[in-house]
């Protein structure tokens, strides 16, 4: 296998690294043949012949002129070698000579200016110099190269006089000539040595400088006396310039000697010469015995023939009047054309283009900053800097840093330390994009950790490896190719690591197309490239350079270019001025985008080209999100009139009505705008804000950042410059395409946030406009039409007449229909008729096998099922086979230029707002459903997608590859939810439920599998499968995939829970086709499908208590639910028959006793023993049920996303449940017979719960249940009742402690509902019942703690003394709820299980003092939602009728924590809020709530008057 270019290309690798491979590989190569020809030189000398024929191999690989891969090639060289092509294979090495390849050519490069001592000056190794030269104008010298590789190695005598032999008979030709010139040594002549290019710079190795200077004292014996002085001027120093080589340690040079011949010095004299040789035998150096005369023939220097001496001598007085008119003419120094720097920076800054926007992004590398530059800098305020890589260790004390910080919020770096930060197996940080990250590349000298600077081998030994990660991780998976331009800023004497960094940066963005140079410092430029064309030519570096403009004009000149002026933005304030906003504290507000006063007034009108404008206006109708640009420029005249939506006024007029009260004081409000993809939604919001932005603070929240972050800033922008924070006017605060989740979070944090401060207003603190797209908005609004907007893409008369108007406007303004494309559609009120016809007529002609029309389908099937879907457009142009960073400098048209005229049309290039990543998608989802379908073809739906996993070029792509995938899972796992917008509820994705609708469930069980494979066997998708299968009654391949599934994840409850799901719908199934001829081991089978079942939700129950961050409560629901089905079935068998009265008499007694029926002792023997444990399972599962809803809210849904949303169906009443499944439960365990013998025995205990069960209680949930029922009587029968069924005399009677606890809160349940009731026993008796909790060793359940805070809260009547001993039962009682509490709840957010407060204190005595919930629900008027909010906002606490029957009670605040005392002891207590808990020591009053998390405390307030007492 050959290692050429075109193979490591077809392996994925990229240029920069394939020319590294291939140099390293070639240098061994020529180390080889440098050894044979060492063995060889000794008997052989080789002549031109074996020269040309010798292979000749080169270091740098890529063939082109520039290493960048640009067109500029070697500028000034005559070489065709430097634009030979890069294709084709390398031959084979060996040590025999070969003929050399076409391909195999070397970078040309320039020699060191005739004369120059610049020390910075570099050679690179392996590139080569252009061919020896003869004579050409005298002055510019003529060029002859030697090896002298032998020669270096050669003692001090050897080498001198091998030296000064070829530097006098090379100076006696240039001065017999009178003509300049450089003898090179380190640099091969073809002629010497076999296996070299003509003029490749290897360099030689130098021992001892001064052996070379001495070298030249040989001048002395060679030339004649009256011409040694003469000499000695002609012939210079040498001059020692390094050679430079990333692959090598060893310190090279070429050795250079001038000859300049002056017409003062040589004229009238010839020079002829002796030459040294150092002779073997003698071991001296001997001159030759006769002097020669040398001269110049062609790129020779060869001695005159005897036959030529004469006309050579008497031709000397016309070379000295040559030379004397060269000298004369070279002293006239021409008139430089100055370059247009101006315009070059213009263009190399903005990748060609003539204007500044926002659609690049800077990486600024630079060293130190003098104080007398920091005011020419200004520029780098302006641009839109990523990052800065700052080898300046003072810069944050008197450099770069310390200025930028005045007007920019940056966050600092090192190198280390900033590679962890955007090296996470997330996408990057949404700050990263917002906020400049400052990285001190070499320590920070005021830093007081461990980071201080060091010199330039220890930098590259500690610190290198990781500019090295950053950068390839900012190039690889961060920014997009073409997206961004790499600044190096040499603000004074460059150093190698900055030089390290420029060649990292052209090794991982393939070459200089996206890098410039800015130096005012010729010097500081020159010692830069000298060191920087190791990796890339000094020509190319000088075409992406601006050298020699002053600092002060780049600033200038840049400044110039801005599309806006650098005026400050300005915000409204309170007091009816506004305020100026400074940059840096805006963007310190980095999760909003700040709408200003005064937005876009800073845009420079005359600045904008009319195809600026245009292409603004354009992008708006063709699709995309409407721009503040578009609604200044509408404004000002400066384009077409954006049309207003009925909507809109409909928006406003509400917003009108929040912001005068509205008739409800919410601290923070909500105006929620639902609308159909693409009918305007989005622009309706932005133009209500952008009408209100002079009155009122608004800004659009970045929903990638945290609720509680997003929470401060907002705050923050409220509070701005503001004096009287009580009088400040709400924020406005649009959100887009949120979650509902996010919402609620940021909807808390902000009232919490509010409460703290204590103050109330007649309008709201914030407002919320909520922008969401959703498919059936008109519902939405219904529900809530107090503050919801619908936005459909149905037009009234009067929209429809400006839609019509706008549209020949547009069609007049632009020729090319796709501009408007979606507008039309609008016009037409996406009418499933005319997108049908309107996509049939753009397909016309199309290609049905190119790659565009292929990339169409893919994208359509994206669009079409996953909602805000997209492909990058670094995906896009990867399928295409386009490169982004290409020899063309027009990348950005590139990938439509390659796009057929049908896909032009049909895409619309967006840019992303959280990842700034250029994104590509179908103009609309209607359309991209219609292309779907009329591109199908033949082609199923299951194969597209089948073909799309098979597409490893967009699974590889690095750029938006984590967005990608998540689209793929989407595809194929995300359900539709009528609460996320979607049309309906649905069991699989949408995708896959149109595939077995179109196909059948086989095909979508098939591309499921190739998921599965492709994701790296994701077990979620093996869940998805075993899902699918028992649905489609497939249960061996359910059993299959579940078990699959949990062999990956073993530990997972959904996935577990899943499993369980198979067997019981597997049971269901089989029950479900039972016949009367079923055999016994059938039934047998039936019974172990259910067993098996419930075994598999019990690993989940015990699985989903291991998991910290979730609760997953499905296992407990999947074991009722399959265990009440069993029940069922076992009473139809015909060996348990029923009892007179329909009882299931024998049934009970085989599942309580150890009675087994004859017929089934046998054939069932390994079931008996998990059968009779039945009833105690189900009785766990259904304790744990109960105590689970007694905790937390469930009011509101809490529902689990995507794949790990198992519950086969939405419980969306689990109270309503819960009785249902207790009540089919105790049916089957209800049985006279076992009551007959004694009234204590365990029988008559289990059918006394039997009974109770059997009439709604049994267990706290179901008892409180009592309390949600309309008719209060029949709730208060039922619950008499119940209580009948317990001994009359319970404190002689000993009750089990579930059922005391149950007996006790039917008491208490009672009492809310029939005070008088003869059934209620007094409050001492609950108490004395109670105290078995307090005393008892064992744990109980949190319900038996829960009651002791209820019965033991200090009582008027009872509790007119201290009592110590109550006083330990309540603290003991509250420190075991919290335990509990934090044990449930583990490391779940609150906010997803908001604890749930059943009881407040009223102002009654004994058990008329409680009062529940539902009491306080039932004082309110409204709809649900309008109750929800009420208690949201803390509003239920205004109604009189309330706080008429609630008790106030008086407590004490200290360091943000909430006390009360109880019968004589301090209690800690929960606010319902903490924030409203105020600072400091204040004395304060609230409304006391009990709930399984101990006390909580509601409308906390100071209490003005201490003499206050509890009333």
């Amino acid at each position: 296998m050959e290692l050429d270019e075109s193979f490591l290309k077809d392996i994925g690798m990229k240029k920069g690294q394939i020319q590294i491979l291939i140099h390293k590989r070639n240098e061994l190569l020529q180390l080889q043949d440098n050894a044979q020809q060492a063995e060889d030189s000794s008997s052989k000398t080789p002549d031109r012949r074996d020269a040309q024929t010798g292979p000749a191999r080169a270091s740098n690989a890529p063939a082109q002129g520039t290493a960048s891969g640009g067109s500029s090639g070697a500028v000034g060289t005559s070489s065709s070698e430097s634009t030979a092509p890069t294709s084709g294979k390398k031959p084979k090495s060996s040590k025999k000579s070969q003929l050399p390849s076409a391909d195999e050519v070397l970078e040309v490069r320039n020699c060191r200016p005739f004369r120059s001592q610049d020390t910075d000056f570099k050679y690179v190794k392996d590139t080569v110099l252009a061919p020896e030269s003869g004579v050409s104008d005298l002055i510019t010298p003529c060029h002859e190269y030697k090896s002298c590789g032998i020669a270096a190695e050669l003692n001090k005598h050897q080498l001198q006089s091998k030296f000064a032999s070829e530097v006098i008979r090379f100076a006696s030709a240039c001065m017999n000539i009178r003509t300049n010139g450089t003898i090179h040594f380190g640099v091969m002549d073809s002629v010497e040595n076999k296996g070299w290019k003509h003029g490749q710079i290897v360099g030689i190795k130098v021992k001892n400088r001064e052996d070379f200077v001495d070298a030249l004292d040989y001048i002395e014996k060679c030339f004649c006396n009256n011409l040694q002085e003469i000499a000695r001027k002609c012939i210079h120093p040498p001059v020692f310039v390094e050679v430079i080589s990333k692959d090598s340690q060893d310190q090279r040079f070429v050795v250079e000697v001038d000859i300049e011949p002056a017409f003062s010095l040589v004229k009238n004299n010839c020079f002829d010469v002796y030459l040294p040789k150092y002779h073997e035998s003698s071991q001296k150096v001997i001159l030759t015995k006769e002097p020669a005369l040398y001269q110049r023939l062609g790129a020779k220097s060869e001695p005159v023939q005897r036959s030529q001496l004469t006309p050579f001598i008497q031709a000397m007085p016309d070379r000295d009047a040559q030379r004397q008119r060269a000298e004369l003419s070279s002293t006239q120094v021409p008139t430089e054309i100055p370059q247009d720097l101006g315009r070059k920076l213009s263009i190399l800054l903005n990748d060609g283009k003539s204007y500044m926007d926002d659609s690049l992004r800077y990486i600024l590398v630079t060293n130190r900053c003098e104080q007398d530059n920091l005011n020419n800098i200004n520029f780098l305020m302006h641009l839109n800097i990523f990052c800065v890589f700052d080898f300046d260790e003072h810069s944050n004390v008197s450099g770069l840093y310390s200025k930028y910080k005045e007007h920019h919020q940056t966050s600092s770096y090192f190198l280390q330390d900033f590679f962890k930060e955007i090296k996470t197996d997330n996408s990057p940080s949404q700050k990263l994009f917002d906020q400049t990250s400052w990285i001190f590349c070499n320590g920070r000298s005021d830093f007081l950790g461990d980071e201080k600077a060091c010199d330039e081998n220890t930098w590259i030994r500690t610190k290198k490896k990781y500019l090295k990660k950053v950068i390839t991780c900012i190039c690889e998976e961060i920014l997009p190719e073409g997206s961004f331009i790499v600044l190096f800023l040499l603000l004074s004497p460059v150093q190698k690591p900055l030089v390290d960094t420029f060649q990292e940066f052209y090794t991982e963005m393939n070459g200089m197309e996206y890098i410039i140079c800015i130096a005012e410092s010729r010097d500081n430029y020159r010692k830069w490239a000298n060191l920087a064309q190791e990796s890339c030519s000094i020509e190319t570096l000088e075409q992406y350079s601006v050298v020699g403009m002053k600092l002060s004009q780049v600033d200038a000149t840049i400044q110039s270019m801005l599309p806006s002026t650098a005026q400050p933005r300005h915000l409204p304030a309170s007091t009816g001025g506004v305020c100026t906003l400074p940059l840096r504290e805006e963007e310190k507000l980095c999760s909003l985008e700040i709408l200003c006063a005064d937005q876009c007034d800073d845009i420079k009108k005359n600045h904008w080209t009319e195809k600026q404008k245009q292409e603004i206006e354009q992008n708006f109708y063709r699709g995309r999100k409407i721009m503040w640009e578009n609604l200044w420029l509408a404004d000002n005249q400066l384009c077409g009139d954006i049309i207003e939506r009925k909507a809109c006024a409909d928006a406003s007029k509400l917003l009108d009505g929040i912001l005068q009260g509205g008739g409800h004081n919410y601290s923070v409000a909500k105006l929620k705008i639902f609308h159909h993809p693409g009918s305007g939604g989005s622009t309706i919001a932005r133009q209500v804000l952008w009408k209100c932005r002079k009155r009122f603070r608004c800004a659009v929240i970045k929903t990638s950042y945290s609720p509680s972050t997003v929470c401060n800033h907002v705050l923050a922008l409220r509070d701005y410059e503001e004096k009287e924070i009580t009088h400040c006017f709400p924020v406005l605060l649009l959100i887009e395409d949120y979650d509902d989740e996010y919402l609620d979070d940021l909807q808390s944090e902000l009232i919490e946030a509010v409460a703290a401060r204590k103050m109330n207003t007649s309008r709201p603190y914030f407002i919320l406009i909520c922008c969401r797209r959703y498919n059936d908005p008109e519902r939405r609004c219904k529900a809530s039409p107090l503050d919801t907007v619908a936005v459909t893409h149905k037009l009234t008369e009067s929209e429809k007449n400006q839609f019509n108007n706008k549209l020949e406007k547009l069609q007049q303004k632009y020729a090319e229909p796709e501009f408007i494309l979606t507008f039309v559609l609008m016009c037409e009120e996406f009418s499933k008729t005319y997108v049908s016809d309107m996509v049939e007529h753009i397909l016309q002609g199309i290609d049905p096998s190119s790659r565009d029309t292929c990339l169409m389908r893919y994208i359509a099937l994206l669009n079409c099922y996953v909602p805000n879907s997209y492909l990058s457009l670094s995906h896009c142009e990867a399928f295409l086979g386009l490169g982004a960073y290409t020899e063309s400098k027009a990348r950005a048209y590139d990938f439509k230029h390659h796009l057929s005229e049908q896909a032009r049309m049909i895409f619309i290039e967006l840019r992303e707002s959280n990842t700034y990543i250029s994104t590509v998608r179908i103009i609309h989802c209607l359309v991209a459903k219609e292309i779907l379908h009329q591109l199908a073809g033949n082609q199923p739906l299951s194969q597209l997608a089948t073909n799309l996993l098979q597409e490893k070029m967009l699974f590889e792509n690095r750029f938006g590859r984590e967005e990608f995938i998540k689209f793929i899972r989407h595809l194929f796992i995300r359900r539709g939810k009528r609460s996320r917008g979607d049309n309906t509820d649905t069991l699989f994705s949408p995708f896959i439920e149109q595939v077995c609708e179109d196909e059948d469930c086989e095909k979508a069980i098939g591309v499921l599998k190739a998921a599965y494979e492709l994701l790296g066997k994701d077990p979620f998708f093996a869940q998805q499968i075993a899902r699918l299968n028992y649905s489609n009654e497939k249960f061996k391949d359910a059993e299959y995939w579940a078990k699959l599934a949990k062999s990956h994840l073993p530990t997972d409850s959904f996935i577990l829970d899943t499993e369980g799901q198979v067997y019981k719908r597997w049971f269901s199934f089989t029950v479900d086709k039972m016949t009367e001829e079923d055999t016994p081991e059938r039934i047998t089978e039936k019974i172990l499908l259910a067993l098996e079942a419930m075994k598999c939700f019990r690993a989940a129950q015990q699985a989903a208590k291991e998991e910290r961050e979730s609760m997953n409560n499905a296992g407990y629901f999947g074991e009722v639910e399959v265990g009440c089905r069993l029940l069922r079935f076992l009473s139809t068998l015909p060996v348990f028959h029923r009892g007179p009265e329909g009882e299931h008499t024998e049934l009970v007694k085989y599942l309580t006793t150890d009675y087994i029926p004859e017929d089934i002792k046998r054939p069932w023997g390994r079931l008996h023993s998990r059968l009779k444990g039945l009833r105690q399972n189900l009785y766990n599962a259904l304790e744990w049920i109960s105590e689970e809803l007694s905790y937390f809210q469930t009011d509101k849904n809490q529902e689990k996303d995507d794949e790990n949303d198992e519950k086969e169906e939405q419980i969306h009443n689990p109270r309503k449940w819960l009785r249902k499944q207790a009540a089919v439960y105790a049916k089957f365990f209800i049985s006279a017979s076992l009551g007959d013998d004694s009234n204590s025995g365990p029988d008559t205990q289990l059918m006394r719960r039997m009974s109770i069960y059997g009439s709604g209680g049994g267990n706290v949930t179901n008892i409180l249940s009592f309390l949600t029922d309309k008719k209060e009587n029949r709730s208060a029968e039922k619950l008499e009742r119940i209580l009948s069924f317990y001994p009359e005399n319970p404190l002689r009677n000993r009750l089990e402690d579930n059922d005391l606890i149950n007996f006790i809160l039917c008491h208490i349940t009672l009492a809310c509902l029939a005070a008088g009731s003869a059934k209620l026993l007094p409050l001492p008796t609950l108490r004395e019942l109670s105290l078995r909790f307090f005393k008892g060793k064992r744990q109980f359940p949190a319900s038996a703690y829960f009651l002791l805070t209820l019965l033991y809260w200090p009582d008027e009547a009872l509790d007119k003394e201290p009592n110590p001993i109550n006083d330990e039962i309540l603290t003991s009682a509250l420190q075991t709820l919290k335990r509990l509490y934090d044990i449930k709840v583990k490391d779940v957010p609150t906010r997803k299980k908001r604890i749930y407060t059943h009881f407040f204190l009223g102002k009654g005595y004994g058990l008329s003092k409680i009062v529940h919930k539902t009491k306080i629900d039932k004082l309110m008027v409204g709809s649900l939602d309008e109750r929800r909010m009420k208690w949201l906002h803390g509003t239920v606490w205004n109604i009189p009728e309330i706080r008429d029957n609630l008790k106030r009670v008086s407590g004490w605040s200290k360091d943000r924590n909430l006390f009360i005392r109880g019968h004589g002891k301090e209690l800690h207590i929960l606010p319902l809020h903490r924030e409203s808990v105020p600072a400091g020591n204040e004395n304060v009053t609230f409304y006391l709530g009990f709930s399984f998390n101990g006390l909580v405390a509601f409308n906390i307030e100071v209490e003005n008057d201490p003499a206050i007492k509890r009333t």
